[in-house]
């Protein structure tokens, strides 16, 4: 592999860690993810990953345990007894989506008792919650059907990137 292709791949999986320590999940945690979205061969070990990202195989490990419970990533069969491979899950990010949209729905219910505390303020008083109940009303509206849509197309047709589309 030449110089530059290995450098833009340190750096795609340096940045997916950035994001996920935005999200306020460990950099550790996206690291391993933006790993394991661009291997060749899709599985990687704990050793491999701990080699890729010299770091250590507990950090490794449970950084991958983290993975695993939010649904991005899975154990995968391994070819060497007794060693531990993973792999990004198919369906991953719809999973990690929808865990996402249920903390928005708890969040939505939050701001409704909010609104019903605030019942005898003033309009001006109530627009913070209201902006947030109107954003998080929508979100439940339209992301289950953006999922599903996302869910059908993936199982019926090549990704469209691959097709040429982005």
């Amino acid at each position: 592999m030449d110089a530059n292709k290995k450098l833009e791949e340190k750096h795609f999986i340096e940045d997916t860690g950035l994001f996920f320590e935005q999200l306020g999940l460990p950099r550790m945690a996206g690291r391993i993810l933006g790993v394991l979205l661009i291997s060749d061969p899709p599985a990687q070990s704990i050793p491999d990953l701990a080699l890729t990202l010299q770091a250590s195989k507990s950090a490794i490990s449970t950084m991958t345990r983290l993975l695993v419970e939010v649904g991005l990533i899975e154990r995968a069969p391994s070819p060497i007894p007794r060693r531990v491979y993973y792999r990004f899950k198919s369906g991953g990010w719809v999973l990690y989506m929808r865990q996402w949209l249920a903390l928005m729905s708890a969040l939505h219910e939050i701001t409704e008792r909010g609104l019903t505390l605030m019942a005898e303020k003033p309009a001006e008083l109530k627009e913070r919650l209201l902006e947030a109940h109107d954003l998080f009303s929508l979100l439940e509206a339209k992301m289950p059907t953006i999922l599903e849509t996302l869910e059908q197309s993936h199982s019926t047709k090549e990704h469209s990137f691959v097709n040429g589309e982005q």
